[in-house]
């Protein structure tokens, strides 16, 4: 393979047949994706979608735990410490772009996850025409855990997930399996880890990609979130995360089959970021109803808030820097997190997104 770009090692690209091969390269690193590697994706998507001998684009990603765990944390946590956050933003506003550009492209591109996919790598993956699970797929948007938001297209895909599982997801940063995957939308087929090389050597052929992957995919199997499809359309309905948690709180307390399921969703929720609870509700709702460049346009307007705040940075100590796990965040009660607060998230910015 060879790397078309200055950090070359952390993203590959190839062509083999009638295929573009797009290969995460850095395992290190969980294959999170830095600004170069958006840049690098970019421009080679531009290229081979121009290009007449190639007819599809196959994404997949070496290292075997992870197809890829997120965005360039650290490197965002260094801009902000130092209060570079235009430089941030400018991350954020190419990754963005870049969702956008895959959203819309001409052509076949089909990502094989097999690992954790979270949430930059969903950003390259889900916004695809082909997204295939294998043995090791795991799929979270945990960013409320971090204080921030699931972003890179998560105001569009999460609300259109069946019934109230994209606001179960965003709220609580639960991963599903492969089964939940197909089942969610969130993948279109399901295929064996061990038929990946196959597949892959299948579809830099001529074969129509919707054949192939056909006759490679089997049965979604057994799903873990989705099984509690139900009483997730029943407990996350309200109108507030206060209504949301004292719904789960009175299922917990009585002796049904989702009791402990109940009470366990709202222990977990109850250690996120209260800030990022509210605005995160608020963006699922408002998601619903917008088209997909103006869902990029409001996660534009809310991440401009957030790296000039306190959660996102507390999170990331927290998880990648300290390790402690023990977030300090600020306010820490979801009562002292008014609907004013909330609805500056969503006002409109002097500089908007500009997407292709």
């Amino acid at each position: 393979m060879t790397a078309k770009h200055a950090d070359e090692a952390d993203i590959l690209f190839e062509r083999r047949g009638v295929a573009g091969v797009v290969t995460l390269n850095r395992p290190q690193a969980l294959n999170a994706v830095s600004l170069a590697m958006v840049r690098a994706l970019a421009q080679q998507l531009a290229r081979w979608e121009g290009d007449p001998a190639v007819t599809r684009v196959i994404v997949t990603a070496n290292g075997g735990r992870a197809f890829s765990a997120g965005g360039d944390l650290r490197a965002l946590y260094d801009f902000g410490r130092a209060g570079r956050h235009d430089e941030a933003l400018e991350y954020f506003r190419e990754e963005y772009a870049l969702n956008a550009q895959i959203k819309r492209y001409r052509k076949p591109y089909v990502a094989l996850i097999d690992g954790i996919v979270m949430g930059g790598g969903v950003g390259i993956s889900v916004h695809g025409s082909h997204r295939v699970a294998g043995d090791k797929f795991s799929f979270a948007m945990p960013e409320v855990s971090i204080g921030f938001f699931p972003d890179v297209g998560g105001t569009w895909f999460l609300p259109r997930l069946p019934g109230q599982l994209g606001t179960y997801c965003a709220l609580t940063g639960e991963r599903l399996n492969a089964a939940d995957g197909v089942k969610a939308g969130i993948a279109t087929h399901r295929v064996a880890s061990i038929r990946f090389p196959d597949l892959i050597d299948a579809l830099c052929g001529a074969v129509p990609v919707d054949a192939l992957l056909g006759a490679f995919a089997q049965p979604a199997g057994e799903a873990s979130v989705v099984a509690h499809q139900a009483a997730i359309d029943r407990l996350f309905t309200g109108a507030g995360v206060e209504d949301i948690l004292a719904a789960l709180d009175a299922e917990a307390g009585r002796n049904g089959t989702q009791a402990a399921f109940a009470a366990g969703t709202a222990a977990l929720m109850r250690t996120k970021s209260p800030t990022s609870l509210k605005l995160v509700l608020e963006q699922m709702r408002r998601g619903a109803t917008l088209d997909f460049a103006q869902c990029m346009r409001t996660e534009f307007r809310i991440v401009s808030r957030v790296v000039r705040g306190h959660d996102f940075y507390e999170g990331i100590r927290a998880l990648l820097i300290d390790k402690d796990q023990a977030p300090r965040w600020r306010p820490s009660a979801l009562a002292d997190v008014s609907a004013i607060e909330v609805e500056r998230y969503f006002a409109p910015l002097a500089r908007e997104l500009d997407l292709p």
